[in-house]
């Protein structure tokens, strides 16, 4: 077990030595994002604890009061913490012994399956079908950590380096199959030349970025695509900073494939317009997302066109972090949330 790192740096780790916020930190299955957003927003110091496999097993079992698991090394001299955030299934179990042997509050990301009542918030997509009751808040997408500071600051770290690519700027993010480990070529070639031909005639660029199940050959597919544009093109995998904040901070409109609920909920983070691509790769869970997405009037269906519209930029995890901010206001210190 890993010591309990921290959210502060530098003369700021003093303060969090006494965080009365707790974020469960799953990094193997990459779920702490959205806990991690609703700390920050929150606004005030927090602890990540890491979920080793050392104490996350017999936690998952929910062992029964008086067994002597104990909390990791690193936290047992810790104060008790008052608020515990976390997502997805591995954090449930963790988060429920603590709330047995400390009393904390939980505020729990995704649907934990029959335990739901013993958390005192849950924050559910709309996607996901949240029931009608007092300790659950709905939300539209999944929680981003894609702050609109974070978003300008990726701005000016890359405004020089894609000074050459000229306005109306194309964000394209490809992702691929839900349930397949690679995409077939000829979608990655078909959209690429869509949304070149949009931009080109616009006498734009297009910033374009592939992901994990995009695969190598649909990549230079997609390249390929876009080679008449300028371009420029992140391949998933490649070395260096990943521009995905800066593309979405420079972008004057942003494309989707519907496969992906992170790359969708962050896209909705800018004031650009978003628009949602090759419906065929997304799973039911993806669509009940992308349609909730269109419901809200975030996003639209790519057509032939990249007109604009009016929407407010999304920031779910602000929203959840007031409402705990005034469900929990005893439980926080002060100088929380506006």
């Amino acid at each position: 077990m890993e010591d309990a790192s921290t959210c502060l740096t530098g003369s700021a780790q003093a303060a969090s030595a006494a965080a009365t916020i707790w974020v469960l930190d799953d990094p193997a299955r990459d779920r702490s994002g959205a806990a991690l957003a609703i700390a920050e927003r929150l606004g005030l110091p927090f602890r990540r604890v890491p979920l080793a496999a050392s104490w996350l097993a017999p936690l998952g079992r929910l062992a029964p009061r008086g067994a002597r698991f104990g909390l990791p090394p690193a936290l047992e001299q810790a104060a008790a913490p008052r608020l515990v955030i976390g997502a997805g299934g591995r954090s449930a179990g963790a988060a429920l012994w603590l709330k047995r042997h400390t009393g904390s509050r939980l505020v729990h990301c995704m649907r934990p399956g029959p335990r739901a009542g013993g958390f005192d918030l849950l924050v559910v997509g709309w996607h996901d079908h949240p029931p009608a009751r007092a300790n659950v808040l709905p939300v539209l997408g999944e929680l981003s950590r894609l702050s609109p500071l974070r978003l300008r600051q990726a701005g000016r770290a890359w405004a020089e380096r894609l000074v050459h690519l000229p306005h109306p700027r194309v964000a394209l993010f490809v992702g691929g199959p839900a349930f397949a480990s690679e995409m077939p070529p000829a979608l990655a070639h078909g959209l690429g030349r869509q949304v070149a031909t949009l931009a080109r005639r616009a006498g734009g660029a297009v910033l374009a970025a592939t992901g994990p199940r995009t695969g190598r050959e649909a990549t230079e597919a997609l390249a390929a695509a876009l080679g008449a544009c300028p371009h420029m093109l992140h391949r998933y995998g490649e070395p260096g900073e990943h521009p995905h904040a800066a593309m979405l901070a420079l972008a004057d409109a942003v494309v989707v494939t519907a496969d992906s609920a992170p790359a969708l909920s962050e896209a909705c983070a800018t004031s650009a317009p978003v628009y949602v691509a090759l419906p065929e790769l997304a799973g039911a869970r993806q669509r009940r997302l992308v349609a909730s997405f269109i419901a809200a009037g975030q996003v639209r269906r790519l057509g032939h066109s990249l007109t604009a519209w009016a929407r407010a930029p999304l920031d779910e995890a602000t929203r959840v972090a007031q409402d705990i901010g005034a469900r929990f206001a005893a439980d926080l210190p002060q100088g929380g949330t506006d």
